[in-house]
């Protein structure tokens, strides 16, 4: 049995409309997926980050016995030369007292650009947020 003259391009349409649905699950799985990567960097890079941070601790106070006591100003400038030397800019440092013991708390932001997604009328990039939280630490029990 042959198709009729009306049913003629028919498949093609259909071809043509399922061809986008493929690519538009294609680009929401590349495009997901890096930003699951990305956000595990952020997240990387926050702990690495705080825990660089909390390798500066007041020094003076610890020789004399006293308990180990974050330094602020030297914490941020060891954050933010780490996070620098590892391409990322965007975060804030602050100082959670937990327990009685100032920790210090790294939030950073790095965006990912979509390579797919973008076609289909989703934003460009997408930002995202990683967190960590160190304690003061010292070579020392």
């Amino acid at each position: 049995m042959t198709a009729g003259r009306g049913d003629a391009g028919r498949v093609s349409i259909f071809l043509a409309i399922a061809l986008v649905g493929v690519l538009a699950i294609i680009g929401m799985a590349f495009d997901g997926a890096g930003q699951l990567r990305t956000l595990q960097r952020a997240e990387n890079l926050a702990a690495e980050a705080a825990r660089a941070g909390g390798q500066a601790i007041d020094l003076a106070t610890a020789i004399e016995g006293g308990p180990k006591q974050i330094n602020r100003p030297q914490a941020r400038r060891a954050v933010a030369d780490y996070l620098a030397a590892a391409g990322a800019s965007g975060h804030t440092v602050n100082f959670p007292v937990v327990d009685g013991e100032t920790q210090i708390r790294v939030r950073v932001s790095v965006t990912y650009s979509r390579a797919m997604l973008g076609l289909f009328g989703f934003s460009n990039t997408v930002t995202v947020t990683g967190e960590a939280t160190a304690r003061p630490l010292t070579g020392l029990p």
